[in-house]
């Protein structure tokens, strides 16, 4: 079973999000965060959240790129809680108990856009306001197939 961790390349999400999320920390599309906005929504650094943003599930920071790995099943328990308890507390869910299945579909529609790509596959996502809400789009970024020479830099001393 596959999901996602946060990537970072370099420090930009430090700059172009409010809250960045961390490297390392899995993640999931988050659009629902979304559900409610409208064009007077999108400025600034949430504009950036909004057009390319995934949700880490550990700081709730957004991340540009995340990259494809396993996750072990009690890796996951632990996810569909910290996600449903992030649902009472910031969204206003009745409960635990009801949050959890809201949690285990967005958890679960993450895996299923994770287990169609190899481990280390590199995602991204675009969002869009349509007439109909939210559109999501993914694309996938296959790990280069590079051979050591390509890195390895081979020299003689001088004599």
């Amino acid at each position: 079973m596959h999901l996602a961790r946060a990537i970072h390349f370099d420090e930009s999400d430090q700059r172009i999000f409010f809250n960045p999320a961390r490297t390392g920390e899995w993640a999931i599309s988050g659009g629902f965060e979304f559900s409610n906005w409208g064009d007077g929504d999108l400025t600034g650094k949430a504009r950036q959240a909004f057009a390319n943003g995934w949700l880490g599930v550990e700081t709730f920071g957004r991340v540009t790129f995340v990259a494809v790995t396993d996750i072990q099943e009690g890796e996951l328990r632990s996810l569909e809680q910290a996600l449903a308890q992030h649902f009472v507390s910031v969204y206003g869910a009745p409960s635990l108990e009801a949050a959890l299945p809201v949690a285990q579909d967005e958890l679960r529609h993450m895996i299923e856009l994770c287990d169609d790509h190899d481990a280390n596959t590199l995602l991204t996502v675009s969002r869009e306001l349509t007439d109909t809400g939210v559109h999501e789009q993914f694309r996938a970024i296959k790990p280069a197939e590079a051979e050591l020479d390509q890195f390895a830099v081979h020299s003689v001393p001088d004599e």
